[in-house]
């Protein structure tokens, strides 16, 4: 038997870092299947913790 590269094309949640193929490749993901936030494509925002 011999060994070989298979590359995938996935999603990667911005909250909990989880990476995941779907199963169906023709629609983007409501949720992160792990952590269930319907943001997981987008950053969190940093708090401004700017003290005077």
């Amino acid at each position: 038997m011999a060994e070989i590269k298979i590359t995938l094309i996935g999603f990667k949640c911005e909250r909990c870092n989880h990476e995941w193929v779907p199963r169906n490749k023709k629609e983007k993901p409501a949720v992160c299947p792990k952590c269930k936030s319907p943001y997981w494509n987008k950053p969190r925002k940093k708090k401004n913790t700017k003290k005077v």
